[in-house]
């Protein structure tokens, strides 16, 4: 390039001679003649079109790197990969040429989307009460000293540009029920008709242009609520842009400001507290005041909000011998009787519950725990054991469901078990929670310890004592007619002394 300005400068400004150029260059005269008759000063060069060994493999080669950009960075080929496939279907070429042809197809894909990019879009206008837009999003915050990922559900009204931030463990069913409910809650009531993307938790199966196979539970949710669905169009998130905007904003608003805390619930009251906040200090835009001042305003048009929707996810299960039922690696225990039968377990955001024959069995705090490496919790609760170890007494020593008995409990079974037959009397005692109040049988059991007697006899003499003063009156006998007294007997001790003078005489 510099050079043929070079030869133009000579000829055309300072008229040397061609001969004297090619002494200069060592350039033949039919190329400095042909680069003085060219109109561009940027040479053009043929490049022969020779067919390639490549030639017969560039659309399956070109069908790979497509099937590629869908995956993880991580699960890629790479081109060495791609040309080990290649010679393998009887490529014979070099492994130059296959990383030039991928070289070559990324920067077209590349130059392809900028291009797609760059559209046209029409502004969107809602009406009050019309629409809300839904989304979820994945940050990080400091939970009990721990550093977790969380999976923020994000609501906004269309109108108003409300909005709430929540965050869960996990984005399941029941985390997205809770989500909604808790959200319609804060922002007043239900709008007409919400916008999502078509997410598993909503959507089975995408068919042609509109056509969604709804998932059952989210449809009784949506039915629940008496809103319309509508799903954005696969890979176009402007068609919900409100709250795509507002998972950017909250991470500059929300999450570079929050601080440590002790449990996810803290977090999202702290979230909330901080969206009612932003809402008076965020201007509307396109309307004037701020966006409480319009949310205030629009919430005459929203529906209101009636009784919340049960959103659990039901599973059947069947309960192992050990009383147990297995839920996301973690196990949970089912009373005794309903060991080797098959149960429904209900899963909420924050806990389990077991049901049968159309009655709840028990409830239990949900375990989430993402260490996978790590092998999954047991969670007991030692009452769901009694029908076994009255039965199986010995069982009790190093039964596992009784390992995390209440104190008074442990105090008086390392006292009992120490004498023969006491396994068979702790378990007795263990026993009275089925019939008594559980607390008012520690409180037998604490003052049997600080009495120093530590016997089933004593304990239950105890729990006596504390309880026929507090035992409600007896409810009085509607007696049928033919049953009821017409005299009312009078009690007369003189007559037990005539018949003991009686026997006194007969003695003697």
């Amino acid at each position: 390039m510099a050079l043929l300005s070079v030869i133009r400068r000579w000829h055309f400004r300072q008229h040397i001679p061609i001969r004297e150029i090619e002494r200069r260059t060592g350039l033949s005269r039919n190329t400095i003649r042909k680069y003085l008759r060219a109109d561009s000063i940027e040479p053009e060069f043929k490049v022969p079109d020779r067919p390639s060994k490549l030639d017969p493999f560039a659309d399956k080669l070109a069908t790979w790197l497509l099937q590629e950009a869908g995956k993880s960075r991580k699960q890629k080929r790479t081109t060495k990969q791609l040309h080990a496939d290649l010679s393998a279907l009887g490529y014979e070429g070099s492994y130059a040429r296959v990383a030039a042809f991928v070289r070559r197809w990324k920067a077209e894909r590349q130059s392809e989307q900028q291009t797609s990019g760059r559209r046209t879009f029409v502004p969107l206008v809602f009406a009050a009460g019309e629409a809300f837009q839904f989304d979820w999003s994945e940050d990080w915050a400091v939970i009990a000293g721990e550093r977790t990922k969380l999976q923020v559900a994000h609501t906004k009204l269309s109108h108003s540009r409300a909005f709430i931030v929540r965050a869960y463990p996990l984005q399941t069913h029941e985390m997205l029920f809770d989500a909604l409910a808790q959200a319609f809650r804060v922002l007043g009531g239900v709008p007409q008709r919400g916008i999502f993307d078509n997410m598993k938790t909503a959507v089975d199966r995408i068919g042609t242009g509109k056509a969604r196979q709804v998932n059952a539970r989210f449809a009784a949710m949506a039915s629940h609520y008496l809103f319309e669905t509508d799903f954005c169009n696969p890979a176009s998130g402007w068609e919900k842009g409100q709250v795509e905007k507002n998972v950017q904003d909250a991470r500059r608003r929300l999450w570079q400001l929050v601080p440590s805390f002790p449990d996810i619930d803290a977090l999202n009251a702290w979230l909330e507290e901080r969206c009612r906040e932003q809402w008076g200090q965020i201007q509307h835009g396109a309307l004037p005041g701020t966006i409480a001042d319009v949310h205030a305003a629009e919430m005459a048009s929203l529906m209101p909000l009636g009784r919340p929707f049960d959103g659990f996810v039901e599973h059947t299960k069947r309960v192992s011998p050990t009383c147990l039922v297995h839920f996301e690696r973690n196990r949970y225990s089912v009373p005794a009787s309903f060991a080797n039968r098959p149960v429904s377990l209900r899963a909420y955001p924050e806990r389990i519950v077991i049901a049968a024959e159309g009655q709840i069995l028990c409830e239990h705090a949900r375990v989430i725990d993402r260490s996978h490496h790590l092998p999954g919790r047991t969670v007991y609760d030692w009452r769901h054991y009694l029908a076994v170890i009255q039965r199986k007494p010995g069982a009790l020593r190093n039964g596992a469901p009784f390992a995390e008995l209440p104190e008074a409990f442990r105090q008086l079974q390392s006292q009992l078990l120490r004498r023969p037959g006491g396994d068979r009397e702790m378990v007795e005692i263990l026993a009275l929670v089925l019939q008594h109040d559980e607390q008012a049988v520690l409180c037998a059991v604490e003052l049997a310890l600080e009495a120093g007697v530590a016997t089933k006899t004593h304990v239950i003499n105890v729990l006596h004592r504390l309880t026929d003063g507090k035992a409600p009156p007896a409810a009085p006998i509607d007696a049928p007619q033919a049953l009821r007294l017409t005299r009312e007997p009078m009690a007369n001790v003189e007559r037990y002394d005539a018949l003991r003078d009686r026997e006194q005489r007969h003695a003697s």
